[in-house]
């Protein structure tokens, strides 16, 4: 199939159709009975999630009909494009279960392999994130940048634990303790995208996390970059959404989380 090359500007209005379609579609199930599966025993997933995904992937298709796609509840489906979009069409979803405030609706567009455009709507608060590669990152189309905190005893982080009970799970308890005793705290929300965007906000310093799935990572980790945060794996080595963990930080604390990360599991 010959490769749509697709202008930069057209694949971030699609992507942001598709996130806020998506949104309406999540913020008008809430009032509405959940119709609740499960892929695990506490890995949920509902009849919005999947209404999210068809929405998505129909916007996606209608535009871009030859870009690859790999989306949480239905798979891969592929061209051999050099574009991949990564969609979590509800990610944390076991708040949205639950009503608890923190869930929304991920969308990232990879370009042989590189992020170049990430959309992200925070739900219920509807805030949308955004970024272009090389031009910055936004809420709601308001610039955004990380926080300038270079101090770990005075900042805030997040993080999250996976839904298996491994010995990752056990790791990151462990290391939940220890920065709970050397920062001002450290929160776990329970959507991976969102903490994302809350370090790029500058609302918590830092996140990491064993165990995500392409999907949870994909658009947060451009944002987090544009907004002038870095990302690695939690031994400090370049991070790929395939990877097994992840670190994200404002930059000025990065050196210290990994060094941290580093002497506690050692």
């Amino acid at each position: 199939m010959k490769l749509h090359l697709a202008n930069i500007e057209d694949i971030y209005s699609v992507a942001t159709h598709a996130a806020r379609t998506s949104a309406a579609i999540i913020l008008s199930a809430l009032e509405l009975p959940r119709s609740v599966e499960h892929k695990g025993r506490t890995d949920l997933v509902t009849q919005t999630d999947k209404q999210s995904e068809k929405n998505i992937i129909a916007i996606i298709q209608a535009s871009f009909p030859d870009h690859d796609i790999l989306a949480e509840e239905s798979g891969v489906t592929t061209y051999n494009s050099k574009y991949l979009w990564v969609i979590d069409p509800l990610d944390g979803t076991t708040n949205f279960v639950h009503g608890y405030p923190s869930f929304g609706v991920s969308i990232a567009v990879f370009y042989q392999d590189e992020p170049i455009v990430a959309v992200i709507a925070e739900l219920p608060s509807n805030r949308l994130f955004s970024a272009i590669k090389g031009k910055g990152a936004f809420c709601d189309n308001q610039p955004i940048s990380v926080s300038n905190n270079n101090d770990l005893e005075k900042s805030l982080l997040v993080t999250g634990f996976g839904y298996e009970h491994s010995e990752h799970w056990q790791s990151n308890m462990s290391l939940f303790k220890t920065f709970t005793d050397i920062t001002q705290g450290v929160r776990r929300l329970g959507a991976a995208s969102i903490d994302l965007c809350h370090v790029a906000l500058g609302v918590v310093d830092g996140f990491w996390e064993y165990d995500l799935h392409p999907w949870d990572t994909a658009a947060g980790i451009l944002i987090v970059e544009e907004a002038g945060g870095k990302i690695t794996q939690m031994n400090g080595n370049s991070y790929s959404i395939y990877d097994d963990s992840i670190v994200a930080s404002n930059g000025k604390l990065h050196n210290s989380l990994v060094r941290t990360i580093s002497n506690h599991l050692s």
